[in-house]
């Protein structure tokens, strides 16, 4: 008989044979309590709460702030661009749902941020420095028009 028969055998054999509980009160069974499972999914929910909740959150913030920038970018460029090019538009839109229907989207929060502000839309003598048509900015996720977090179709 060659070792790999022999081991196999003896893994039989050992895995065949019953556990005796300390103190010879019968087999014990073998597998996992309901408490082991339950202690294990405790601590899975920690990790995700504390290492993977976190990033999902940031993750999650910065695709508004992206899809944001590029509604504003669109809206001053393809959609106003589209816009004038059309008979009898000419200068500025009356207000950005002019807009809309150049945007393959025209429900009512298609002029709205991803925090569900309007945009604000700044055209001929209203226009920046450095904008040109049309300029677009929606502001940000702390609701305040001047600080940082701003988005601006001209920077």
């Amino acid at each position: 008989m060659n070792i790999g028969t022999r081991l196999s055998r003896l893994l039989e054999k050992l895995s065949a044979r019953p556990v005796r509980r300390r103190g010879g009160r019968g087999l014990a069974q073998r597998g996992m309590t309901l408490l082991e499972i339950m202690i294990v999914l405790a601590i899975l929910a920690l990790v995700m709460g504390l290492i993977v909740g976190p990033r999902v959150m940031a993750m999650f913030s910065k695709s508004k702030v992206d899809l944001t920038r590029l509604k504003v970018k669109k809206f001053s460029d393809d959609a106003f661009t589209q816009w004038s090019m059309t008979p009898g538009n000419k200068g500025c839109p009356s207000k950005l749902g002019d807009l809309t229907p150049f945007m393959n989207d025209q429900s009512p929060e298609a002029i709205n941020d991803a925090w569900n502000q309007p945009l604000k839309m700044l055209c001929g003598s209203s226009l920046p420095p450095g904008a040109m048509g049309l300029a677009v900015m929606s502001i940000g996720p702390d609701g305040k028009e001047g600080t940082e977090d701003d988005i601006k179709s001209w920077q």
